[in-house]
């Protein structure tokens, strides 16, 4: 009887021990992914080069202020976005996070012609942008949607002949608390284009490093071990 309690006694403390353990590590995994770093997966080619499908990364959280869970307030930012910025941000079409670059603040006027990025009067040098196309065009159907949301935006007083395409559109002028956001793959992204300004608060994050890559394209069986992609590995996308 003496052994089975000394037995007892000594195993409710090494449980006690172990959920503690488990419990500190659960309470520093959600502070680390609330407020500091979450993962997030390419799932698109929207950003190639710079970013390519099967890219795993890890978000700075705390550089543009995290949120708060439950009271939908946001901690002091580090820094406000730049242009240039890679930003992670909430879908304002559907509930999935996504990448793109952050290339208009409040106030700049944009424009494209041919595919040349024109920022408040000046051409810019994309050399990250990828053009695969020579002649892209949006459908009637997007290019309608495209003139619709740009239209109170537009700066130009000859609205009736608008008529905006993928590398043809604006001036426009960015809103207040709005941002105009584009993959480097500009022939295959759908972004501020088409669907509008991103607001402010859907920015989440920048992403801070690529951790795990690998070809998901690969015809090999157990890519994720015969196809990772080691040059990506630990590199920072810019």
């Amino acid at each position: 009887m003496k052994k089975a309690a000394a037995k007892e006694s000594g195993f409710v403390p090494w449980i006690w021990g172990w959920v503690k353990s488990i419990a500190l590590a659960l309470v520093v995994w959600f502070f680390l992914r609330t407020f500091l770093i979450e993962a997030f997966r390419i799932p698109s080619g929207s950003m190639e080069n710079t970013l390519m499908i099967g890219d795993f990364l890890f978000v700075n959280k705390a550089l543009y202020g995290a949120e708060v869970p439950l009271i939908n307030k946001r901690l002091p930012a580090v820094r406000e976005p730049r242009r240039g910025d890679l930003i992670v941000f909430d879908s304002v079409e559907e509930d999935i996070k996504v990448v793109k670059r952050l290339i208009g603040l409040p106030g700049d006027t944009l424009s494209m012609e041919g595919g040349q990025l024109i920022r408040n009067g000046r051409r810019t040098q994309e050399p990250y942008a990828l053009h695969a196309d020579p002649l892209p065009s949006a459908d009637p159907f997007q290019r309608q949607r495209m003139r619709e949301w740009q239209l109170p935006h537009v700066v130009t007083s000859d609205t009736a002949t608008y008529y905006p395409d993928l590398q043809d559109w604006g001036p426009i002028t960015v809103p207040p608390d709005s941002y105009f956001v584009m993959g480097d793959s500009r022939d295959n992204s759908h972004d501020s284009r088409m669907w509008g300004f991103l607001p402010r608060e859907n920015v989440r994050g920048r992403p801070l490093l690529i951790y795990f890559s690998y070809d998901q394209n690969s015809w090999r069986p157990l890519k994720f071990i015969t196809d990772v992609r080691w040059n990506r590995i630990f590199s920072t996308p810019e």
